[in-house]
């Protein structure tokens, strides 16, 4: 009796011993199985990312046919590393930013995992980009350079470009940064003047170059306007004061462009060029 006992045991625990192997074999197979799954859904995806600020509008999504036309383009959306849970199940879907209390002009990070070999389109790229909306209050200018503007009315931060008109064109000669928010805001930019009459305005650019221009402000100054001279061995032009300059050979592109006393030209071949400098132009040969 003992003996049958001892065999139905050890039968017992072999066969135990076997269904755990074959459990461990099978866990193993699935686990194997879904990392391989996982690896591929991976590498078979990919991530649109779209940045911007926040304008108080949603962003519109065309979303194409998945790869092998099963499904759709888009399987999650991100808005600043959070998921959203907006209807992406669809040939065209809204990301519902009004939904996320994000403040106007806050930067907003978009991320679209969509599958390989198809790629979503956002409709509305301008709604995520600031536009030149500004009001100039008061804009003024003092004759040591001074350049001084109230504004009002910007919708997102955008770069106030500083520019003086000179040779006959306007020049950029800086750039300060817009605060981007409805209030009223203070600017000012110190200028170097040229002598006589200097005309100085502001410019912004958007998306798509969308630009937006103030009124201009002019000052007479009391700079001395600097004269010139060149060496006979034409290794520069030497000024006798500092100014601002540019020097263009015949086809129009700047071969020099900076401020001060002197330009270095003997790198320059042989040819006709035109120099701008102060509020003058001018030309000379080498």
């Amino acid at each position: 009796m003992r003996q049958i006992l001892r065999f139905v045991a050890k039968f017992a625990y072999n066969c135990l011993v076997y269904l755990h192997m074959v459990y461990m074999i099978k866990l193993n197979k699935i686990l194997l199985l879904l990392t391989a799954v996982s690896l591929c859904e991976t590498i078979s995806s990919a991530v649109l990312v779209v940045e911007g600020k926040y304008q108080n509008k949603n962003v519109y999504v065309h979303n194409g046919a998945g790869t092998g036309g099963v499904g759709f383009c888009a399987k999650e959306v991100k808005v600043n590393g959070k998921i959203t849970t907006d209807e992406i199940s669809s040939s065209a879907f809204e990301i519902d930013l009004k939904s996320l209390q994000l403040k106007y002009g806050e930067n907003v990070i978009i991320e679209i995992e969509h599958s390989d070999g198809c790629t979503p389109k956002i409709l509305n790229m301008e709604d995520l980009k600031p536009k030149p909306t500004f009001e100039v209050i008061m804009m003024s200018v003092s004759v040591s350079g001074l350049l001084k503007w109230n504004t009002k009315n910007e919708q997102g931060a955008l770069p106030f470009i500083v520019e003086q008109f000179k040779w006959n064109k306007w020049v950029p000669v800086g750039e300060v940064d817009g605060l981007g928010t409805n209030e009223n805001h203070e600017y000012s930019f110190q200028l170097a003047m040229h002598s006589g009459e200097n005309k100085f305005r502001v410019r912004q650019r958007g998306f798509n170059s969308i630009t937006k221009v103030s009124k201009d402000v002019m000052v007479v100054s009391t700079v001395e306007k600097p004269s010139y001279i060149i060496p006979k061995n034409m290794s520069s032009v030497d000024f006798t004061s500092e100014t601002a300059y540019e020097i263009y050979d015949t086809y129009g592109v700047i071969v020099k462009k900076g401020y001060g006393k002197q330009v270095k030209i003997d790198n320059l071949g042989k040819g006709e060029y035109y120099l701008c400098y102060d509020n003058s132009l001018s030309e000379f040969k080498k």
